[in-house]
């Protein structure tokens, strides 16, 4: 069957249409290009490119056609940046609102900090790496080209530890995070914690320099504390903690939110994590940080009262989708910083909406959900002044952005 890609769906893969109208996903492809092959359940697994798109390029990868960390690798850097700002616009488009999309801000090669690896235990030796596509096989990787080198460098030690507590039953994921003083692997999935292991894993993590090692939640070895800078302020955060996934990326983000939020001087930072903008905003306005996980919000503390010259910074553990900020308690800011997980933040888009707040700066890690609440705060008032699409998950179909919203 012979078939023209029409258009990329949201996971990546090509989207054609047989001649009764029915889609087909087609991986690894781009639009306009035209394929031949057999189609089984509406996909075809293994196309021939008849008509290449001049979009596309070789990919720099050699584990690329097996592993699914990256699905867009195919694709030259500004088709991919140019996709990604029209994923945005469409889900904009779909909620009835517009706004000026700014030029995409793409994190480099080899940039990723923060990733999860899996491991295998075999007969002999263990299989480390990523997930091949829409499958649980692991495949080993030697050479990622999305990983930071630091990352990539422990890999070995991971293997160890795969053969020393791993379950021929199980896998064992590996939460890595570059920090200022090493890698800090948070391992889940893995035996017990009893003595002997504790044992092999604290040698093996001062064997690799290891910044931190915890396995299935307990403490191993904390031989430098994991810190990152977030402005003036050095914060441990809790082991396995949510951080942006570049350096690269979280800069443009925050240079985005200081932006929207200008010259406020009393800010609230909701879904505010470790504090990644709720400290360098603090050097120059009074931040209010709420969050849910009381550990995170006790690292952004800690960080805050062992940092010179910052404004005052109040913290709250607070669960923002079961309770969020009310109007009353809203209005005492000048600015709203929103940076809540894929799910979004209806809830507390409902009370901003309903608030005074002059200016929000929204962060988001999905378009769709920010598009539902981004009409909910336009309906209250508020007008969409600009976004900024951010892709720090380079070659993938994960979007990311920036934007901000005033009142009328």
């Amino acid at each position: 069957m012979h078939l023209t890609i029409d258009r990329l769906g949201h996971q990546g893969d090509g989207i054609a249409h047989d001649a009764d109208g029915v889609a087909v996903f087609v991986p690894m492809m781009l639009p306009g290009e035209v394929v031949e092959g057999e189609v089984a359940n509406g996909r075809m697994a293994a196309p021939k490119i008849v008509t290449p798109s001049p979009d596309r390029v070789k990919a720099p990868c050699r584990h690329y056609r097996a592993c699914g960390g990256c699905m867009l690798m195919h694709a030259s850097d500004a088709f991919v940046a140019d996709w990604k700002a029209e994923v945005i616009r469409l889900a904009l488009s779909a909620q009835g609102l517009d706004a000026p999309l700014r030029p995409t801000a793409t994190s480099p090669a080899r940039s990723r900090r923060r990733a999860t690896l899996s491991g295998r235990r075999l007969k002999s030796g263990a299989l480390l790496g990523l997930h091949a596509r829409a499958s649980d096989t692991v495949v080993e990787i030697t050479d990622c080209q999305l990983l930071h080198p630091a990352l990539m460098a422990t890999l070995p030690a991971l293997q160890e530890a795969v053969v020393l507590g791993g379950s021929r039953k199980g896998e064992v994921a590996f939460t890595l995070t570059l920090t200022k003083s090493g890698v800090d692997v948070a391992a889940e999935g893995g035996k017990p914690l009893d003595s002997s292991l504790f044992q092999a894993l604290a040698t093996l993590a001062g064997a690799a320099d290891l910044a931190r090692l915890s396995w299935n939640g307990e403490p191993v070895a904390t031989r430098r504390p994991p810190a990152q800078r977030f402005g003036e302020a050095l914060v441990v955060p809790p082991p396995g903690a949510f951080l942006q996934a570049t350096a690269e990326g979280e800069a443009a983000l925050l240079s985005a939110v200081r932006e929207a939020v200008g010259g406020a001087s009393r800010i609230a930072d909701l879904f505010c994590g470790c504090g990644t903008f709720a400290l360098p905003l603090a050097e120059g306005a009074e931040v209010h940080a709420a969050e849910g996980e009381a550990a995170m919000i006790a690292a952004l503390d800690h960080g805050w009262r062992h940092a010179p010259g910052l404004r005052r910074v109040t913290t709250e553990t607070r669960d923002l989708f079961r309770r969020p900020l009310m109007p009353d308690e809203l209005n005492r800011f000048d600015a709203v910083v929103i940076d809540p997980p894929r799910a979004g933040c209806e809830a507390q888009a409902r009370e901003l909406a309903a608030s005074k707040v002059p200016v929000i700066a929204a962060v988001s890690c999905n378009p769709v959900t920010f598009a539902r609440d981004a009409r909910i705060l336009s309906e209250g008032g508020y007008r969409l002044d600009w976004v900024l699409p951010v892709d720090q998950f380079r070659w993938s179909p994960h979007v990311e952005l920036a934007a901000r919203f005033s009142r009328d």
